[in-house]
């Protein structure tokens, strides 16, 4: 049985396509982290979580793993699969594996 998804989820991310201001506010927001995969998380819990409740469309960090990870492999199976479609926040998103991200020139 698959898992459900959180109904916010998806309003959420329908919204995020449709909406400009909404897209801005999160880059300008995400702008103060780097991109490592040591912080992940917290930057999904400090910058998109806050944003989607402040809407009223509150999920969690487990119901957004399950959504990307079920429109990921969709997208696998439909070969369709574009990167530029949808931006992953925890799948694909451009983070490193890099801990020399943090250390300044």
């Amino acid at each position: 049985m698959a898992a459900e998804i959180n109904e916010n989820v998806l309003k959420f991310f329908e919204r995020y396509q449709n909406d400009t201001a909404l897209r801005e506010r999160i880059s300008a927001a995400e702008e103060n982290y780097p991109g490592c995969l040591e912080i992940r998380d917290a930057v999904v819990n400090d910058v998109l979580l806050p944003i989607a409740k402040d809407i009223g469309l509150e999920f969690t960090l487990s119901d957004l793993r399950k959504y990307e990870t079920r429109l990921k492999m969709e997208r696998l199976r439909e070969e369709e699969f574009n990167e530029d479609t949808y931006p992953f926040w925890l799948l694909d998103r451009g983070w490193e594996n890099d801990p020399d991200i943090f250390k300044e020139d």
